[in-house]
């Protein structure tokens, strides 16, 4: 079986590596900034150019001496990325002299073996094309000028890029996934280790630095034999809290995968507690439509006091998703983490049930026998039939003649449609429409 080719995209700090990948894949997929080190994680993107597929994976900074464990992990996800490569873009900077990071890279690309380009990037003009005889030094070979913010020369570029590339390369393609997993909470609450946890080795960079994920990371994760498109994002901060473009983008994207997740597990750090912040997560998640599971994490380090506090907290806090399972437990340590995936699957299940149209009547019915809505200006709303129109998640539609239902009448329908069948950690929607 054939699968497609990686392209790795490599360089030191602040070179355009992120903005040429934005370029490649032809969307701002990649939070790009002035600020050295704004990637982080390895990242992988599907490209197309000239009918020719394959996927390019964005990099953090390599640098040769990292002063912090941070960079330094950084610089191994960029190693451990070209080992994986089947070509190297390895991007430098047109405007500034050669440092001891871009030897480092040019170093690491002849002792790979691993085909490579080398792309001069910054090269905004043609007089800045005839000053690149200092990256020849690098014993590369000619460089490419090209400018990926502006788009210069980036098609003669990207057409050495897929003549480069191997005709069919041996091995799996990436399976087919049955959803897609978000890990949404607050900044350093054990998202990004709870991902590593999920996939069974060290997907993406855990540090006690809090913001160190700033892209959302995705990655295919096996859970007992069925594979996942799992999705680390950035700790979503308070709006104070967001002091750059870096963080509001970064967050923004956070938001996005909410949206686009079938299944969201919510990390709240059991030292701290659900907060205000946590209750308007919440709200967002429950509106999006995704399924929710929440994970107390970091479980095994409270004390009994603690404990308490936390699950106190959650029950005031989030008492409207009391729908949501709860789960306690450890990324770290991998204590009480194999209850996991049986809760996603249950949710994803419930998520995608649907209930026929004789069965939600006949319980519509029976709750207006036992319970006739609220007289209101005057009238008496009756619900003539009601259907399950959608799934993931389950919507409801009620068809009403005589007025509108209460807010009150239309949760209680909701909790008993809750109590018949199990909808545990999923939302649902309920509509009305008026028929006179």
């Amino acid at each position: 079986m054939s699968r497609l080719p990686i392209v790795v995209i490599l360089g030191r700090p602040n070179v355009g590596k992120s903005t040429l990948v934005n370029r490649i894949v032809r969307s701002r997929a990649a939070v790009t900034n002035e600020e050295a080190g704004v990637t982080r994680d390895r990242r992988q993107f599907d490209a197309e150019w000239a009918g020719t597929r394959f996927h390019v994976m964005d990099t953090g900074g390599w640098e040769a001496r990292p002063e912090e464990q941070l960079t330094a992990d950084i610089r191994e996800q960029a190693e451990v990325a070209v080992s994986a490569a089947d070509l190297v873009v390895f991007v430098a900077d047109a405007t500034s002299e050669v440092t001891d990071d871009d030897v480092g890279v040019a170093r690491i690309l002849q002792r790979s073996g691993v085909p490579y380009i080398l792309v001069a990037n910054k090269a905004d003009s043609p007089a800045a094309e005839s000053e690149l005889t200092h990256l020849w030094g690098l014993g590369l070979g000619a460089p490419v000028p090209i400018s990926a913010l502006h788009g210069r020369n980036t098609g003669d570029f990207l057409d050495e890029l897929v003549a480069a590339l191997p005709d069919e390369l041996d091995g799996e393609e990436q399976p087919d996934t049955i959803a897609s997993l978000a890990i949404i909470g607050r900044p350093n609450v054990g998202k990004s280790t709870l991902l590593n946890r999920l996939a069974g080795e060290e997907r993406v960079l855990v540090s006690e630095v809090p913001g160190t994920t700033r892209d959302p990371i995705n990655e295919i994760v096996a859970i007992d034999g069925e594979y996942f498109e799992v999705i680390d994002t950035a700790g979503i901060k308070r709006r104070t809290k967001i002091t750059d473009d870096v963080d509001y983008y970064a967050v923004l994207r956070a938001h996005d995968t909410v949206r686009q997740a079938d299944v969201v597990l919510f990390v709240i750090d059991g030292q701290r507690g659900a907060t205000h912040q946590e209750q308007r997560l919440a709200e967002e998640i429950a509106r999006s439509g995704a399924g929710l599971l929440i994970v107390l994490n970091k479980w095994d380090e409270l004390d009994d006091e603690q404990r308490l506090h936390t699950e106190d907290s959650v029950a005031d806090r989030l008492a409207f998703v009391a729908w949501a399972p709860i789960l306690r437990m450890s990324a770290l340590t991998g204590a009480r983490t194999h209850r996991l995936p049986k809760h996603i699957r249950s949710v994803i299940e419930n998520r995608r049930k649907h209930v026929p149209a004789p069965e939600v009547n006949r319980l519509v019915r029976e709750l207006q026998e036992a319970h006739p809505p609220p007289v209101r200006k005057g009238r008496r709303p009756k619900i003539l039939y009601a259907v399950q129109a959608e799934t993931e998640p389950p919507t409801f539609v009620l068809f009403v003649r005589g007025g509108e239902l209460s807010s009150d009448y239309i949760r209680f329908i909701e909790n008993r449609i809750r109590d018949r069948w199990d909808f545990t950690g999923t939302p649902i929607r309920i509509r009305t429409r008026n028929r006179h």
